[in-house]
């Protein structure tokens, strides 16, 4: 039984230069498989030798020969809807950048375990700490917190307390240094 035909269009040399140029890994190797067959090699010692199977193999020249090198990039996937829609995820980012007020709160500074129960309270969405925190990284929020600061603390005192930066004496061009 023949295998399916490839289209001659490019020869190996040219797929294996553009696998070569290729950022995509995976779009590489099924270029670099096809080369391989077109060089002669059975289906399946080209496909064993890119890291697949034969039939991603076929699949790939399928593929290569309705639309070309392009066609070999993987298609994007539409993965899980989000659990908050945008107005409640730009509401849950207010929330977070208003930071929390100890008598309200009971605390002085997020963690997850305080956002997560906050969202299932307001929201009724249940999220893992580390689904909370893919989702602030989506929100382009980060970990950082901020330096703590006592609620009663008086910041024209703090700023008397401190020191002065030093200040350097300037030197004359003559001076040796």
């Amino acid at each position: 039984m023949a295998g399916l035909p490839i289209r001659q269009d490019y020869s190996p040399s040219e797929l294996r230069s553009r696998a070569a140029h290729e950022k995509d890994c995976r779009a590489a190797l099924r270029l670099l498989a096809i080369a391989n067959a077109l060089e002669g090699m059975t289906r399946a010692e080209a496909a064993r030798l890119a890291g697949m199977e034969r039939q991603a193999l076929h699949d790939a020249i399928q593929r290569f020969n309705t639309e070309g090198p392009d066609g070999l990039h993987d298609r994007p996937r539409s993965g899980r809807p989000e659990q908050l829609t945008p107005g409640q995820q730009a509401a849950l980012k207010a929330h977070i950048l208003r930071g929390p007020q100890p008598e309200r709160d009971g605390v002085s500074a997020w963690r997850l375990v305080d956002l997560c129960a906050y969202v299932e309270q307001t929201y009724s969405v249940s999220y893992s700490q580390w689904g909370l925190s893919s989702l602030l990284k989506r929100l382009g929020l980060s970990r950082q917190k901020t330096r703590p600061s006592h609620p009663k603390g008086n910041p024209a005192a703090q700023a008397a307390f401190k020191k002065p930066a030093p200040v350097k004496a300037a030197r004359h061009r003559d001076e040796a240094p």
